[in-house]
């Protein structure tokens, strides 16, 4: 946790009751314009006075089933102008310049879909939450930057921790390394099963689909995504009307389904989307329907991707 952390906001500090909660006439909204503007040049002088010049990205999402923001997300989530459409390079543990994470700090403001904590590993952080709220950290004073901050008509309040802090979240310290041992019992598995599916995540709500065989496991295991959260299931059925017959009355399952030029995807429905299934899986070569719900999705095994050097820095549990 870093020694100096500041709220930074558009809402007037003697507007807060004695719960701290703001009870005075600004709204929630951005104005995608000089107030956005005053916001990003403030998070621009903080980073300078901290003699930050680069960022990590940290724990990246895009928009998932359920959107907590005032604004709808929009196609591409914000990244169309800054990655490409893959997004390769929105991982974690990316370094991105400031003026990038300016970028993305303006997307999260506008709940355009990505989100992520960006961080100069033990000296400077930025976090965008909720209704026009960003949370700067700091190793070192910022006086000139909470001065600016003022001048642009924002306010800094020192505050203690963000409430983005990662050692709020959950505990993940169960964390399996994708280490030599989990890519020997991966391959036992494939061997002794003939397939089995790898879920790749590689951003928080989104995730890639590989049907991995003793003979293809190395190849897959080449192109994952850096820090990935990795889960593997049971191969996909080749009775994919029973995979539909076998769907829950009610709530949000996963069907995930092979295509006939053997890519693999997959769709979250409920009940409401049933009738259409049966036209979408049409040509599927195999398909398995899972929990929607963390609690009730038990795969074969998890771990999550190490750095080269072999040391695992990702935070997220898999």
């Amino acid at each position: 946790m870093l020694p100096y952390v500041y709220r930074v906001t558009k809402y007037d500090p003697a507007d807060r009751n004695e719960h701290g909660h703001y009870t005075g006439t600004e709204d929630v909204y951005g104005d995608h314009g000089p107030m956005e503007a005053a916001y990003l040049t403030v998070v621009a002088a903080f980073a300078e006075e901290a003699d930050i010049t680069c960022l990590a990205i940290r724990e990246p999402a895009i928009a998932g089933q359920v959107n907590f923001g005032i604004e709808a997300p929009i196609d591409g989530h914000g990244l169309a102008d800054l990655f490409p459409p893959n997004l390769t390079g929105y991982h974690d543990g990316a370094r991105i310049p400031v003026a990038t994470g300016l970028d993305l700090v303006r997307a999260m403001l506008r709940d355009n879909g990505a989100w992520c904590r960006l961080e100069a590993e033990d000296r400077f952080f930025v976090h965008v939450g909720y209704d026009q709220y960003i949370y700067v950290g700091s190793a070192v004073p910022c006086p000139h930057a909470v001065v600016f901050t003022h001048a642009k008509g924002l306010f800094a309040e020192p505050i203690v921790r963000s409430p983005y802090d990662p050692e709020l979240d959950q505990d993940a310290t169960d964390r399996r390394s994708a280490d030599a041992a989990f890519w020997a019992e991966l391959g036992t598995l494939a061997a002794e099963r003939g397939a089995v599916i790898l879920e790749e995540g590689y951003l928080h709500n989104a995730s890639r689909w590989h049907r991995i065989t003793p003979h293809d496991l190395a190849a897959v295991r080449a192109r994952l995504a850096p820090r990935a959260r990795l889960l593997v299931w049971p191969d996909l059925s080749a009775n994919v009307q029973a995979v539909v017959a076998s769907l829950p009355a009610e709530g949000l399952s996963e069907v995930v389904w092979q295509e006939l030029d053997g890519h693999i995807t997959s769709r979250c429905v409920d009940e409401t989307d049933y009738p259409a299934l049966p036209a979408l899986l049409a040509e599927a070569r195999g398909a398995m329907a899972l929990s929607a719900y963390e609690d009730d999705r038990h795969p074969l095994l998890t771990a999550v991707l190490p750095d080269p050097d072999g040391i695992l820095r990702a935070r997220w549990a898999p």
